[in-house]
C-alpha cells in the first residue's frame, strides 16, 4: 500500500496494557489447559493380547494370521474390493497397501492385558507381568515392537486395588532392568469412575518416578471410558473434563469402552455396539473434553469376530469396515481391535478414507500456501490445519507416500507440521 497511512485513534495505550494484564491469567490458563495436539503419530488402533498369552511372536502370528484370511477370504483385490464396497479404482493400491501392512507392521498397538483379558490364574499375575516385562524390553531391543506397546492394568476400585498397583510395579520395575522406559511406551486405567482415582495414578507412576531418578512427567497414561459416572457426575457436571485436569497432564488419551459403557445404561448385549446412541453421547462428550488439551479420542471395538465360513468373515468384515469408516469420519482417528481377522478391514477403512480424499486435499491446501484464489472452497487457516493434518496421518499409517503428497501439494513434512500446528490464534499460520 507504499507509505502508511497515518489514522485515528480513541484509546490510550494503557487501555490495552490494562486489558492485557487482566488477561494474564488466562492466557497462561489456556497455554497449560490447551497445548493442542502433541503432533506425535497417533496409532490407528488397539490391540489387546491376554497378559498370559503375549509372547515373543505374538504380533508376528496376529500378521500372518490377517494374511492367511486375506488369502482364503479375499485371495485378490476385486473380491475385496467387491466385499467391502470399494471404489474399484481404489481396489488395487488399497488391498496392496493393506498386505504390506501386514507383513511390515501388523499391530501400530499393542496392550498387553491384565484386566478383562487377563485368564491365567490369580497367583501367577506377577510371573506374567514381569515376563510380558522382558518381552516388551527385547521386542524394543530388536525392533520388532509395535511402534506403541504397554499394559492395561487392572483398575482402582478397592477389591483389585492392590492387585492393579502390584502388576504396574512389576510391569515397569521389569523395564527399568531391562534397559529403561521404552519411548512408546502406553499404560492404560481402566473403569475410571472418579478424579480421585486418576489422581491416585497420579501419584502412582510419580512415586516410581522418583523411586528410579525419571524426569518428572515422564509416564503418561491412558484413561479408558467404561462407566457412566465418567461421561457425567452427580453433580451434573462432564466428570471426563475434570479427569483431564486431575491428570496434570500425564493423560495421553481417552479410550471408549464399547461393552462396559453400554452394560452400565442397561443396553441389552444384542444392542451394545460402538454406533449405538448411547455411544455417540459418550463419544462426543469425551471429543468435546479432550478437544485441544493434547488428549486424544479412541473409539472401542467390534466383538463380532470373522471367524467362520467365508460368507460368515466377510459379513463381520462388512461390519468392521462399515463401523471404523463411521467412527474416521467422527474424527475418531483411532479404535480397538480383537481379533486378526479385524487387522485387514482395520487397514482397509483406513487406507481407503485417505487415498479417496488426499488428491483433492494436496490441491486445496497447495492453493491456500500459495494464496491462489478462484477455486470453489474458500480455505482459512482452520481448514489449512485440518487438511495438513489428514494428509499427515495417511502418511504416518502408510496409507500414503510422503513423495505422492509432496509431489501434488508441492508442501514437504515440515511445511505440513507447519499448517497443522499453528501457534494459537495466529490467523495467518503458514508454513511458507
Amino acid at each position: 500500500m507504499g507509505q502508511q497511512e497515518k489514522v485515528a485513534t480513541s484509546l490510550a495505550g494503557a487501555v490495552s496494557e490494562g486489558i492485557s494484564a487482566s488477561l494474564a491469567s488466562v492466557d497462561a490458563e489456556l497455554e497449560r489447559r490447551y497445548p493442542g495436539d502433541p503432533g506425535t503419530r497417533q496409532p490407528v488402533h488397539t490391540v489387546y493380547v491376554p497378559g498370559n498369552l503375549y509372547d515373543a511372536d505374538t504380533l508376528r502370528s496376529w500378521g500372518d494370521q490377517a494374511l492367511k484370511m486375506l488369502d482364503e477370504h479375499a485371495p485378490n483385490a476385486g473380491v475385496f474390493a467387491e466385499v467391502l464396497g470399494l471404489d474399484p479404482s481404489l481396489a488395487d493400491a488399497v488391498h496392496d497397501r493393506v498386505r504390506a501392512k501386514l507383513e511390515r507392521e501388523p499391530v501400530e498397538d499393542l496392550r498387553v492385558d491384565f484386566e478383562d483379558g487377563y485368564t491365567g490364574p490369580a497367583a501367577e499375575e506377577d510371573a506374567y507381568a514381569a515376563r510380558a516385562a522382558r518381552l516388551v524390553a527385547a521386542s524394543y531391543r530388536d525392533g520388532t515392537a509395535a511402534p506403541y506397546t504397554g499394559i492395561r492394568m487392572k483398575c482402582f476400585e478397592a477389591p483389585v486395588r492392590e492387585r492393579a498397583i502390584r502388576t504396574l510395579d512389576v510391569f515397569l520395575t521389569g523395564l527399568m532392568e531391562n534397559g529403561g522406559l521404552p519411548d512408546g511406551l502406553v499404560l492404560t486405567l481402566p473403569k475410571v469412575t472418579y478424579c480421585e482415582q486418576v489422581t491416585a495414578m497420579v501419584r502412582l507412576v510419580e512415586a516410581f518416578e522418583k523411586a528410579h531418578g525419571l524426569p518428572g512427567g515422564r509416564i503418561g497414561f491412558e484413561i479408558q471410558i467404561e462407566t457412566s459416572q465418567s461421561i457425567l457426575g452427580a453433580d451434573g457436571t462432564a466428570t471426563v473434563a475434570r479427569m483431564i485436569d486431575a491428570a496434570e497432564g500425564r493423560a495421553t488419551g481417552l479410550h471408549y469402552g464399547t461393552f462396559d459403557y453400554s452394560a452400565c445404561l442397561g443396553v441389552s448385549a444384542a444392542y451394545q455396539a460402538s454406533d449405538h446412541p448411547a455411544a455417540d453421547h459418550a463419544k462426543a462428550v469425551m471429543q468435546v473434553a479432550a478437544a485441544g488439551t493434547g488428549v486424544r479420542v479412541s473409539d472401542g471395538s467390534t466383538n463380532v469376530l470373522p471367524v467362520g465360513s467365508t460368507e460368515k468373515v466377510h459379513d463381520a468384515w462388512r461390519l468392521h469396515y462399515g463401523l471404523t469408516r463411521r467412527a474416521l469420519a467422527r474424527a475418531y482417528f483411532q479404535g480397538w481391535d480383537m481379533h486378526p481377522g479385524h487387522l485387514p478391514t482395520r487397514y482397509a477403512a483406513v487406507f481407503t478414507y485417505y487415498r479417496e480424499g488426499f488428491e483433492q486435499a494436496a490441491a486445496r491446501l497447495a492453493a491456500y500456501a500459495n494464496q491462489v484464489t478462484g477455486g470453489d472452497v474458500a480455505d482459512e487457516p482452520a481448514s489449512a490445519k485440518a487438511l495438513a493434518s489428514y494428509l499427515l496421518r495417511g502418511v504416518q499409517c502408510g496409507a500414503l507416500d510422503a513423495a505422492e503428497v509432496a509431489g501434488l501439494s508441492g508442501l514437504t513434512q515440515a511445511d505440513l507440521e507447519g499448517f497443522a500446528a499453528p501457534r494459537r490464534g495466529d490467523l495467518t499460520a503458514s508454513a511458507r
